[in-house]
Formats: C-alpha cells, sequence, structure tokens
C-alpha cells in the first residue's frame, strides 16, 4: 500500500479523465464537486457556465475564465465540446447519470 498524495485523493473523489483534443493533443480534467456543479447551475447565462466548468474543470493545464474565453473564441474544431462532456460525465451531471441512472422501474 502506497501513501497517497492530495491530488490522488481528490482525484478518486471527483474523478479525473484525460481528453483528446481530436488531433492527438491531450487534456487533464477532473469532475465538479458537488458545491462547484451547485454554483454552476446557479449561473444564468450559458456562456458564463461554460466559462465556469472549463475553468474549473481543468487540471492541465490549469485555466482561469480569461483562459477559457480566449479559447473559445479561438475553437473552430470543437475541442471545447469535448473538454466540457468529459468534465460533464466526470461530474455525473450526463444524460442517464445521478438519480435518472437509479430509478426503479416500477412493477
Amino acid at each position: 500500500m502506497a501513501r497517497l498524495t492530495r491530488e490522488q485523493v481528490l482525484a478518486r473523489k471527483l474523478g479525473h479523465g484525460v481528453v483528446d483534443l481530436g488531433d492527438g493533443d491531450t487534456v487533464e480534467v477532473r469532475g465538479l464537486s458537488r458545491d462547484e456543479a451547485h454554483h454552476l447551475q446557479t449561473l444564468e447565462v450559458v456562456r458564463d457556465r461554460d466559462l465556469y466548468m472549463i475553468a474549473t474543470g481543468m487540471v492541465d493545464p490549469k485555466m482561469n475564465e480569461d483562459d477559457a474565453a480566449a479559447w473559445f473564441a479561438g475553437d473552430e474544431a470543437g475541442s471545447l465540446e469535448k473538454v466540457a462532456n468529459e468534465i460533464t460525465r466526470l461530474s455525473g451531471m450526463a444524460d442517464g447519470q445521478g438519480k435518472d441512472a437509479t430509478k426503479s422501474v416500477p412493477r
């Protein structure tokens, strides 16, 4: 058994993943915590939600919302959609995850 680092403990809890941007380049992302996901839902503007999700869920390279906005402005290959989809999946917020996935079928 090995002693886990802070990053390893958090990776187990939140989930980490690597996203291929389509050209062989990759980035590392993580799922949002419950508090982060709740904050995301309070943002009224879709662009603000997208920027927050990317800035919060990016692990390597780490980005802030200004960085994410600059990436949005130049993203013609749809890389951000791949990143956002993986963060959503790791956060347990994708369609079919969460409560819907555990509902019982009525008899």
